[in-house]
């Protein structure tokens, strides 16, 4: 009983990054405790999904069809069954909106301590100790968790997604509801306050901080994003002075991105911030303090006015110079 299991995140037709991200985990554990590696994904377009699961370091995956969409009452008996199936030692779900809504009460059911938000895994003789963020991510935290099975939810963005084509055998799971116990449907989705763009999607993101002083000023920002391709996002700040919408937002309390490039503007590096970022490829930071925290984390920065730099930035990418 040393096997993990790591259940998938998809939504409205998308498997969610965080699932990969989840097997790299779930292999650490894996190696560490000497067990096999399944991951299971529920609902949904269950072959196009396996096929996407289908990684290096996976043994097995585990189909469950049943809707298209997440469906409390559902997962937590499909995950309760697979778990109890492989007499899995670790179950591995994300951090995210649905694995906070199905995980504990799998672990209630299951009488297994659980431990979310974990941004760091560590296993050794019966032990686990999970690495956690406390007080806007200021502060890090070690929980020991003794004499397992366990259920932990980790963080999104804190491992590196899991890349190499594997060869894990791909099998349907015998499953049948209770249906009186399903007291739940979706029945559609609505978006509030959603805007036109995910910037989790972005490859290319121009992030703005207070560095901006006035919110007239976005528009020099905007004009360089046109330019480069890039889309335009935001620290928490621009968004509640009502510059930018919510959808924009990068950090602890905003979403989480992993873009090919992130440049950061005017963006000084608070933890809430950098917890919703550090895992672009390449992190390119402006700011006029050469002392911000941004610059610890940034691949390139550029100690200068954005005001300054941003319009050379444009005529270097072809724009007309602005007026500043």
């Amino acid at each position: 009983m040393t096997d993990v299991l790591a259940v998938a995140d998809h939504r409205r037709g998308d498997l969610r990054d965080v699932s990969l991200e989840l097997l790299t985990a779930g292999r650490e554990l894996a190696d560490a405790s000497g067990g096999d590696l399944h991951a299971a994904v529920i609902s949904g377009d269950t072959d196009e999904f396996a096929e996407k699961l289908n990684r290096e370091g996976v043994d097995a995956i585990h189909t469950v069809d049943n809707g298209e969409e997440f469906n409390h009452d559902v997962y937590v008996q499909a995950v309760e069954a697979l778990v109890t199936d492989l007499d899995a030692e670790f179950l591995v779900t994300p951090n995210s909106v649905n694995g906070l809504d199905y995980a504990p009460a799998v672990a209630s059911r299951l009488g297994r301590p659980y431990v979310s938000d974990a941004v760091g895994l560590d296993y050794d003789d019966g032990t686990l100790e999970v690495t956690r963020e406390m007080y806007g991510s200021k502060v890090e935290t070690t929980v020991e968790v003794e004499d397992g099975p366990f259920v932990v939810s980790i963080r999104g963005a804190e491992w590196p997604a899991a890349e190499d084509i594997g060869d894990a055998e791909v099998s349907a799971f015998d499953f049948a509801p209770d249906e009186d116990a399903i007291r739940s449907t979706v029945n559609g989705f609505e978006e509030v306050g959603g805007g036109d763009v995910d910037i989790s999607e972005a490859d290319f993101l121009v992030s703005i901080g207070r560095g901006i002083e006035e919110e007239e000023n976005i528009e020099l920002i905007e004009e360089l994003a046109e330019v480069t391709g890039a889309t335009l996002s935001s620290s928490r700040p621009i968004v509640d002075n009502g510059w930018l919408p919510k959808n924009r937002q990068v950090g602890q309390s905003g979403k989480q991105v992993t873009p090919d490039v992130y440049l950061a503007i005017g963006i000084s590096g608070a933890v809430q911030h950098v917890a919703g970022m550090k895992g672009a490829d390449t992190i390119v930071a402006i700011n006029t303090d050469p002392n911000a925290p941004i610059f610890d984390i940034a691949d390139y920065g550029i100690v200068g006015d954005l005001f300054d730099v941003v319009p050379e930035l444009i005529e270097q990418f072809g724009g007309d110079p602005p007026s500043v």
